[in-house]
């Protein structure tokens, strides 16, 4: 049966010394499992060690296959191996550790390390390959990313040190309540808590998630703090009143506004005339999310408004996203939306001049500016709710005033 192990070291020295002879292990480790004992009696001078990194579009089979290791022996260890990696295409430069004894012509096993500190080994015995999972001890730390309101928000964020998906998810999700096109000035400027887990050595594992937010906005200071609910985890203020509103100010992530609702002269028809809605620009391929939960009213080609999805909402509520390049898979009308959920991507099909979101909201059959929708009114938490958020809130906070930014703190488990 595969097995869950305890990484104390180095991948390399553990897969080597497992198959040689024994050597004392570290104080502060535990000792290496005994996977290769029963090729304790072999020649050592005949068992070898070598690397062989996988390139571009090759499968697990290729790679073993281009190492010249025998069918016989590669598919027995491919199929142990499979569960924890997947076998047709490898990450281009990821490196298989190979243990081999050369008189008999036979592979004795194989140790691969997919990400930081997992690692994975494979491994001849009497009964069969077996295969064995590594987890290091994972240490959570605390860090700050501090920085300024420049340009485009998620590219702000990304060059204060955010990590990539970290300032998606929250560029996202501040999008029910900040317009980040129109709620600018000189001075802004943000603070963020997000997790960061290391080895015990100070290896970087993972990067986790934002924690605490402020931002600074014309004029404007929004506080927020991550908490789980029962029903999954939310952004709430100092009160603990919940971010979370009926929908998103702008659906994509990184996008300009380039007209907004109004009278306008059309850049394609040349005349003037009612634009009821708002264009967001961005590149072609750009994720396009749900502006709220709703249920899919039409997928298709509507005239000038080239590729387009109308979602309903309640309330009698819709909304129309317009000139996109494709729809996600498997959505048809009756399908049931989430908000935030992808549901296309930015292009220019239609009447447009290059690759944008015509983004429209209607209330009641009428046309509405989206920028001056209200939000509902937030949720509020209370009881033991409150208090478990109230005492998470001071535990940040007294952790952020001994914060400089990029700086990194042990933070409780």
């Amino acid at each position: 049966m595969p097995q869950r192990l305890q990484c104390p070291g180095h991948w390399l020295a553990f897969f080597c010394l497992s198959v040689a002879a024994p050597a004392p292990a570290p104080a502060q480790s535990n000792p290496p499992p005994s996977a290769f004992q029963q090729f304790a009696g072999l020649d050592q001078s005949a068992i070898t060690t070598r690397t062989v990194v996988a390139g571009r579009e090759v499968s697990l089979a290729q790679l073993l296959a281009r190492a010249g290791v025998e069918t016989a022996d590669a598919s027995p260890a491919i199929s142990a191996l499979t569960p924890y990696l997947p076998a047709r295409r490898l990450q281009p430069g990821l490196a298989l550790t190979l243990r081999e004894d050369r008189q008999a012509d036979r592979l004795l096993g194989l140790a691969v390390e997919p990400q930081p500190g997992r690692i994975i080994t494979v491994i001849r015995t009497p009964t069969g390959w077996r295969a064995d999972e590594a987890q290091p001890e994972q240490h959570r730390r605390l860090v700050l990313a501090r920085g300024s309101i420049r340009g485009v928000v998620f590219e702000d964020l990304r060059a204060a040190g955010l990590p990539d998906p970290v300032a998606r998810e929250l560029v996202r999700t501040l999008a029910q309540d900040v317009d980040f096109q129109r709620e600018f000035s000189p001075q802004d400027r943000f603070s963020i808590l997000f997790e960061r887990f290391r080895t015990a050595d100070g290896r970087l594992l993972r990067d986790g998630r934002a924690l605490y937010a402020e931002f600074h906005l014309a004029g404007r200071r929004l506080s927020l703090w991550r908490h789980e609910t029962p029903t999954g985890p939310e952004w709430f203020d100092a009160q603990g009143r919940s971010l979370r509103r009926a929908f998103l100010r702008t659906p994509l992530d990184g996008a300009e506004v380039t007209s907004g609702f109004g009278m306008r002269s059309h850049p394609v028809l040349g005349f003037t005339r009612m634009h009821q809605g708002i264009d967001f620009a961005a590149p072609r391929g750009t994720p396009v999310f749900a502006a709220a939960d709703g249920t899919v009213e039409y997928v298709g080609f509507a005239g000038g408004y080239g590729r387009t999805i109308r979602l309903s909402h309640a309330g009698g509520t819709e909304t129309r996203y317009a000139h996109l390049s494709s729809t996600m898979r498997g959505l048809k009308p009756g399908t049931r939306v989430r908000q935030g959920e992808v549901i296309g991507k930015v292009g220019s099909t239609g009447l447009a001049t290059g690759p944008h979101l015509h983004f429209e909201i209607s209330e009641a059959g009428r046309l509405v500016d989206p920028a001056a929708v209200q939000a509902m009114p937030a949720s509020r938490l209370e009881g033991q709710q409150l208090e478990a958020f109230q005492a998470t809130r001071r535990m940040l906070d007294s952790q952020l005033v001994q914060l400089a930014p990029m700086q990194e703190v042990a933070m409780a488990p």
